[in-house]
């Protein structure tokens, strides 16, 4: 449906058009109509379905008409949107701007691991719209900074995350700051227990609206797992990104130390790449997203939760270096390379120990996941900290993925895997002195 039957109004309507927005995404076709009615909304929908754009338009137009009767007056924070992360709050924020940009309504994004200074100005100065992480936005209503009294509109996005970061106590203390009557929209890639118990406590005969069930949000994304060990995978991945094709790749490691020791290692061989994850500051993690949109950079390697909410057009590739714990996990993962419908690439590294986890995320997504069989040839690793040299097997293809094996005895092989396990471990003494 386009944006033109939906009964938006004209000045955001312009807006839309602007930014090349035309055909709502099925989350918005079913979400705006019942919002602009002043109905509760619970929304189970995965990254990249367009739910930003699903509240913030409602909210907007409902914003625009009430500040005509209110000129003149102070701005008072009326609409209130809490998320997990710094990096999903801007991306929210960002959306309210765009698409209010010919409302003159304002609105402010705050966040921890920043001085609080400025943001506490420019609420001095009022505020229609408050975009926020949890443990920020109770340290400012505490110090009486922010007034949650007048809301009209609360928006939290992506509960099941805020319950993995154990934020879930922090927001049952916001709901209690904000008036009753008010229209509640609640967002969840998932629905575990606690989840649905919390939003049943704070809608009120919601519509519900669920998009893109996980079993099929991979469907339109290429996948592959190679098999490897441990041991080897910095090599794997120094390899693949050896293929010119991928123009861009997100990388996820399990752990923020992983995830800075990957990230060294291809410094090492050569290739610019950054990380994002929780011990990162605020600044250094919003100049590595940018770098990385912008194309300066070509490879991010991220942790889940410092990925959340990222939003990048056109990715090419999506690594998972380190398979997730939890199956769910991996459908957020690779669905940051299809987004609004655009295909992907995923590939994923399998260990012998994570083969559970494997078998657990194909069982979720009804699928068996392709095997790259044979496809990681002979890696050579320099005793100096050079370039990743690759013998390639006469004929092989330039793709990693159709690269076959080159026919070696098994008593080589046997030879091969110990030769590169000792490169590999007197690699890592080398770098842990540097540590």
């Amino acid at each position: 449906m386009l944006f033109e039957n939906l009964n938006i109004i004209e000045p955001i309507k312009r807006a839309l058009k602007t930014e090349g927005y035309t055909k709502a995404t099925p989350i918005q076709e079913k979400a705006i109509p019942e919002l602009l009615k002043g109905i509760d909304l619970l929304g189970c929908a995965q990254t990249g379905t367009g739910k930003t754009a699903a509240f913030a338009i409602p909210i907007l137009q409902g914003l625009s008409s009430e500040s005509k009767n209110s000129e003149g007056k102070k701005r008072q924070i009326k609409a209130l949107i809490v998320a997990p992360t710094r990096e999903l709050a801007i991306q929210i924020g960002d959306s309210f701007k765009t698409y209010g940009r010919h409302l003159g309504l304002k609105t402010l994004v705050i966040y921890g691991g920043v001085s609080q200074n400025p943001q506490t100005k420019i609420l001095g100065s009022g505020v229609d719209i408050l975009v926020a992480t949890p443990g920020r936005l109770l340290d400012l209503v505490n110090q009486r900074f922010v007034s949650l009294k007048n809301i009209k509109y609360f928006v939290l996005d992506e509960a099941d995350q805020m319950l993995d970061m154990g934020m879930i106590e922090d927001v049952k203390k916001i709901i209690k700051y904000i008036p009753a009557s008010r229209q509640t929209m609640f967002f969840s890639a998932t629905m575990p227990k606690e989840i649905a118990k919390l939003a049943d406590s704070i809608l009120k005969d919601p519509m519900k609206v669920e998009i893109t069930p996980v079993s099929s949000t991979v469907d339109i994304i290429d996948q592959s797992v190679y098999y490897v060990n441990q041991s080897n995978k910095i090599n794997l991945l120094l390899h693949l990104l050896k293929n010119k094709s991928i123009v861009s790749a997100l990388v996820f490691s399990r752990t923020k130390h992983g995830a800075n020791k990957i990230v060294r290692s291809l410094e090492m061989a050569g290739l610019n790449a950054q990380a994002i994850h929780g011990n990162k500051s605020q600044n250094a993690r919003q100049l590595a997203l940018n770098n990385f949109k912008e194309g300066k950079i070509r490879i991010l390697v991220a942790t889940d939760i410092a990925a959340r909410g990222i939003d990048i057009d056109e990715l090419s590739h999506v690594v998972n270096y380190d398979l997730p714990e939890v199956p769910e996990t991996y459908v957020h993962r690779i669905g940051r390379t299809g987004r609004a419908g655009l295909g992907g690439t995923a590939i994923s590294f399998c260990s012998e120990e994570e083969k559970p986890l494997l078998m657990a995320i194909q069982k979720l997504i009804s699928k068996s996941v392709p095997v790259v069989e044979h496809s990681f040839p002979l890696v050579k690793m320099p005793s100096e900290l050079k370039a990743i040299v690759t013998r390639k097997s006469p004929g092989s293809t330039a793709s990693p993925k159709n690269r076959r094996g080159t026919g070696t005895s098994s008593a080589a092989k046997k030879d091969r895997g110990k030769n590169i396990k000792s490169r590999d471990h007197a690699k890592d003494n080398r770098k842990d002195k540097w540590k």
